[in-house]
């Protein structure tokens, strides 16, 4: 399971509709602490007084409901509740509300080193964020040797062994307009067990290309920012491998096959490559396809139903013509 430290929070580089707007207001020394879960918790029963299933390993979020029940407390009763509350081990308390009276949270959360974070999101759109953030961290992942891009709006990953024109294939792609994810380390991750995301695995080597003979190439610089994304949902396998005479290759296309990555199903499909094969195009032409499918048209089954109804049809005409002969 991964674990994220509420000072590695603060770091995410969350953009758009996922910025925290997290500053730290108390408990800098407990910026160390650990977050193992992508849930959060409104605390509100627990102070209380009610601790009975209380997820005290989970961010805890102080919202308006919970600030306007502390200010109707006494001093000496705002303390006491908070006291109970934070001899738990609680990773790290965030503060949605406008209300400016938080003073008793942050004294009893620095006295217990425990990180006091405000943001200017009010409670709603802030759980919905972190929910999100936390979420894309904690799904399950892993890692493989692939390069993502994205053609017509489909995520393609394009598999095969190292050689094989994986890189080259992308460059061209690239420079027909096409958007570069990662290249070489893919990172794979599941959402909510239905969708599989991928994204580059370094930071630092993720908008770069190795082509064999050019060496290693900025796709950001060479082609601007339009040419890449940071992450993008995978819709189609392609394995690129050496044509092999002996094997037999899809011709029609009307089986649905598909690779597992993280208990997810996506369409896979094997390209062979020799010599006089344009690939770029082929990978153009299999996302374009993918596309139609997608929106409910599958050329190879229309293809299939119309070859059966043209059987049919013309064995009915024979079958009537013969026994008109016979008359």
């Amino acid at each position: 399971m991964n674990t994220l430290t509420v000072l590695d929070l603060l770091g995410l580089n969350c953009k758009s509709n996922k910025d925290l707007k997290l500053s730290v207001v108390a408990g800098r020394k407990g910026l160390a602490r650990e977050i193992g879960t992508s849930y959060v918790n409104r605390p509100g029963l627990a102070l209380s007084g009610f601790f009975d299933q209380f997820a005290h390993d989970r961010i805890q979020i102080f919202g308006r409901g919970e600030l306007a029940y502390l200010k109707q407390l006494s001093r000496e009763q705002c303390i006491d509740s908070l006291e109970k509350l934070f001899r738990y081990p609680i990773p790290c308390c965030i503060i949605t509300s406008e209300y400016d009276d938080d003073s008793a949270i942050i004294e009893i959360g620095e006295k217990h080193n425990i990180p006091i974070l405000k943001t200017e999101l009010n409670s709603s759109d802030f759980a919905l964020r972190i929910i999100t953030v936390l979420g894309d961290y904690f799904a399950p992942s892993e890692i493989i040797h692939a390069t993502l891009i994205e053609v017509f709006g489909i995520g393609v990953l394009l598999q095969g062994d190292s050689g094989i024109g994986k890189s080259e294939t992308a460059l061209e792609l690239i420079t027909r307009g096409h958007r570069m994810i990662a290249d070489d380390a893919v990172k794979l991750y599941a959402l909510s067990g239905e969708i599989l995301m991928g994204t580059g695995a370094n930071e630092v080597t993720r908008h770069h290309l190795e082509v064999r003979g050019l060496g290693i190439l900025n796709v950001n610089h060479l082609f601007g920012v339009g040419a890449i994304r940071e992450k993008k949902q995978i819709q189609l396998i392609i394995h690129l491998e050496e044509w092999a005479p002996q094997k037999n290759y899809d011709r029609f296309g009307a089986q649905d096959i598909t690779k597992t990555y993280l208990g997810i199903d996506t369409p896979f499909i094997e390209l062979p490559v020799k010599s006089g094969r344009n690939i770029p195009i082929l990978v153009e032409i299999a996302a374009m396809n993918e596309r139609l499918k997608k929106l409910g048209y599958n050329a190879a089954r229309e293809f299939n139903e119309n070859m059966l109804e043209w059987l049919e049809n013309k064995r009915t005409r024979d079958l009537y013509f013969k026994n008109e002969d016979q008359f």
